[in-house]
């Protein structure tokens, strides 16, 4: 069994998003293969943090699993999940400033997106062991909002549901003048594959085999119309 899984969103293999995505972060979670990055100095230790993780948006975080689950369970309910689910177009993304790390967000809001998102979360949690101490200490910022405080204690992370905002994290947090230049990198890098319209087809099952192992992709779940 992995030490942690997750679901994302991930682009699909063919869609230049997720190559681009891949490069900036000098990984492939699909194969663990090690990426030429662009040539950007200081470029590997700014993308340090996201690509421990892969290129992806967060809908249910990382969560160590509660003790007797079984892989080949966790695998059937989390496909059962995503074959409910109707594929759908995602939003335009582009490069913003979320709370000084660089991110791809959303350009609109999207009702099917945050129902995308509350489903995963919800349909996999009687899989999570709550968060140990160290956890719940790393989560338990001093900033967390009253809600955000009890989603923490529900679903063991404060970023769900109303909380919960897409992003696919491009950079560790920056300062103004590191953010402004940045920016621009990463604008300029994303902008092709940013161009065109996607549909979300597929949940992304990410694991994670030790606490300091970088998480890989395990499978790609079909939503329901895109598995026909």
């Amino acid at each position: 069994m992995p030490f942690r899984v997750a679901l994302y969103y991930a682009p699909e293999p063919e869609d230049e998003l997720w190559q681009a995505g891949c490069a900036w972060l000098g990984r492939d979670p699909a194969t663990g293969q090690d990426l030429v990055q662009p040539r950007l100095p200081g470029i590997g230790e700014v993308t340090a943090p996201p690509r421990q993780y892969g290129f992806h948006a967060t809908l249910k975080p990382p969560m160590r699993l509660v003790p007797g689950a079984g892989w080949a369970a966790l695998e059937a309910v989390a496909r059962t999940l995503a074959a409910s689910l109707a594929p759908f177009e995602l939003p335009r993304l582009a490069v913003a400033d979320l709370d000084g790390f660089l991110a791809l967000c959303p350009t609109a809001p999207s009702p099917p997106l945050r129902a995308f998102a509350d489903a995963a979360v919800a349909g996999l949690d009687h899989f999570r062991a709550p968060p140990d101490e160290a956890e719940l200490a790393r989560r338990q910022r001093a900033d967390l909002t009253a809600q955000q405080s009890q989603m923490l204690a529900r679903w063991g992370y404060p970023d769900v549901f109303d909380t919960w905002r897409f992003h696919m994290t491009l950079t560790h947090r920056l300062d103004g003048a590191e953010r402004r230049t940045w920016q621009a990198a990463a604008a300029a890098h994303f902008a092709p594959a940013l161009a065109g319209r996607r549909r979300v087809e597929s949940l992304a099952l990410f694991t994670q085999a030790s606490a300091a192992a970088p998480f890989r992709l395990a499978a790609r779940l079909r939503l329901g119309a895109a598995a026909a």
